[in-house]
């Protein structure tokens, strides 16, 4: 009788149970001090799996080397019905000799179609991903492939053959690579990525972080992907890396001409991008019109104001982009750089979606009070994340933002980060949290800690969120401010006027709120009569 789904956690019970009958196998070995001679066993017992055609096997953080892979091969390629594969076996110690050899057997496996490979931390270098390379070149019937080659000494020139023979895949679809914490570099990079061959490749995602890789490399790559004229989905991490302002203009003049692409991440932090460099990309991605979701990470590089403004106008003719995520923190961005960002952003109606990250910056209250002024105008916006900590930010500039925030009705989930700024005891009672409006809001984020909030300012934001009348969950993040016994307890009094709230998160630690008086407070939580989970920190 052949059973659907089997999962074991010990390799006795595995052995001894009814071999032929798996279809499903999940064998879990992770840190069990399995070595070479355990392999052995493994491979006679998978042999007799006749009928096995979905195998999750994990042998990671072992002790299995070049010999015990090269038998968990051979013993694979015995599989002959296997069409699913998850294998991992990071951090042991198979090398290149162990990697070509795995996977000279799992070339032999012709019915396999969806395989995941994790080889992590294995000493395999270049002339095991080329080895690599060669054995999967003969699985033709592949369609999706993860390998996770992180921190395995490889070069461009290891990369370079592992690419070439992955061509020979001509029915991969789906194609995700980790090369993270490798030697890539622009030395050798002439040849290093060619897929040119995967014609029905739809979905890539590469990561190449925390290499050396700078300008030859990075154009090189994007001469690479104009040949995958299929790709829809694109992710490239390039973070921690030596790419220039020239470097990311070539790459990004190159994703231009992937006309088919809708849905793009582009991860460049910690890199050496500029105002060259910034606008170049922004002048690129004005081109890719069909592109509908968009990640775009540049944290920590040197934009400044001039090069954000680049960027703004490219987004605004990108017409049908309507989930945009933008990472611009650590870029020295001012007033000025965020009201010309937000001007054209406000100019982009059809944003359905949108997350700014601008922490550490140096915008104060004009420049966010432009900011909610422009975004004001995105009038489809339902889903809002605003990442705003570690700027100059004031009382004056969260009720100018909160007020003009208001004007987008269609808002239902807001995440606010306004942690390490100077909110607090500088308005008059009433003007700091205009959240009336916010009247189809379900969902709220709000990080006020590290700031300079009292009980004034407490019961204003206590009294606007009462008339937040759709409310269903609520986290409060308020720790590292000034709060005391009467501040807590009228944010309760307020928050049981909630009357649609199921879910609420408070974090009120580190204030100045007596422990005597918590069990009082904390009752008023308690009063919402559709509250179903509550959770709270007070000290």
């Amino acid at each position: 009788m052949i059973q659907n789904k089997q999962q074991f956690y010990d390799l006795l019970n595995c052995i001894y149970s009814s071999l032929s009958s798996h279809k499903t196998l999940h064998i879990v070995l992770q840190r069990s001090l399995i070595n070479d001679k355990t392999v052995l066993d493994i491979g006679s017992t998978l042999e007799k799996c006749t009928n096995l055609e979905d195998l999750i096997l994990n042998l990671s953080y072992n002790l299995i080397s070049c010999q015990g892979a090269s038998v968990l091969g051979s013993a694979l390629e015995k599989c002959y019905n296997l069409k699913i594969l998850v294998l991992t076996l990071n951090a042991n110690e198979i090398g290149e000799i162990g990697s070509s050899g795995l996977c000279s057997g799992l070339g032999k496996c012709i019915n396999l179609q969806d395989l995941k490979l994790y080889l992590s931390n294995n000493q395999i270098a270049d002339a095991g991903a080329s080895g690599l390379g060669s054995g999967l070149a003969n699985c033709i019937n592949l369609s999706n492939l993860t390998l996770d080659l992180i921190g395995n000494q490889i070069t461009a020139q290891g990369l370079s053959g592992l690419c070439s023979a992955l061509t020979s895949c001509t029915n991969l679809s789906n194609l995700v690579l980790f090369l993270t914490n490798n030697q890539i570099s622009d030395e050798d990079a002439s040849s290093a990525f060619n897929l040119a061959k995967c014609t029905n490749l739809s979905n890539l995602t590469l990561y190449l972080n925390n290499n050396k890789i700078g300008v030859e490399f990075a154009s090189l790559l994007g001469s690479a992907l104009v040949n995958c004229t299929n790709i829809s989905y694109l992710n490239l991490d390039l973070s921690y890396n030596q790419i220039d302002d020239e470097g990311v203009s070539n790459l990004g003049q190159a994703l231009a001409s992937c006309t088919k692409i809708s849905n793009l991440t582009l991860i460049f932090n910690h890199n050496q991008i500029g105002e060259k460099g910034e606008f170049g990309l922004g002048t690129a991605l004005a081109k890719c019109t069909n592109i509908s979701k968009l990640k775009l990470d540049l944290n920590q590089n040197q934009i400044g104001a001039i090069g954000i403004s680049h960027l703004d106008s490219a987004l605004a003719n990108c017409t049908n982009l309507s989930n945009l995520t933008l990472n611009i923190s650590n870029n020295q961005i001012n007033d000025e750089g965020v009201s010309e960002l937000c001007s054209a952003l406000g100019k982009s109606t059809h944003f359905s979606n949108l997350t700014l990250d601008l922490c550490y910056n140096n915008i104060s209250d004009k420049g966010v009070q432009g900011l909610g002024i422009n975004l004001a105008n995105c009038t489809n916006l339902s889903n809002l994340t605003l990442y705003l900590s570690n700027n100059q930010i004031c009382t004056t500039g969260v009720s100018a933002l909160c007020s003009t925030l208001a004007n987008i009705t269609n808002l239902s989930k807001l995440e606010l980060n306004l942690s390490h700024n100077q909110i607090g005891n500088q308005v008059q009672s009433g003007q700091g949290f205009a959240l009336a409006k916010w009247t189809n809001l379900s969902y709220l984020f709000l990080d006020l800690s590290n700031n300079q909030i009292g009980d004034e300012d407490i019961s204003d934001l206590g009294s606007a969120l009462a008339q937040c009348t759709n409310l269903q969950y609520l986290m409060l993040l308020l720790y590292y401010n000034y709060i005391g016994d009467e501040g807590a307890s009228e944010l309760g009094l307020a928050l049981g006027k909630c009357t649609n709230l199921s879910q609420l998160t408070l974090w009120l630690n580190k204030n100045e709120i007596n422990k005597p008086e918590l069990l009082k407070i904390k009752s008023k939580y308690l009063k919402s009569k559709r509250l179903v989970v509550f959770k709270s920190i007070f000290y």
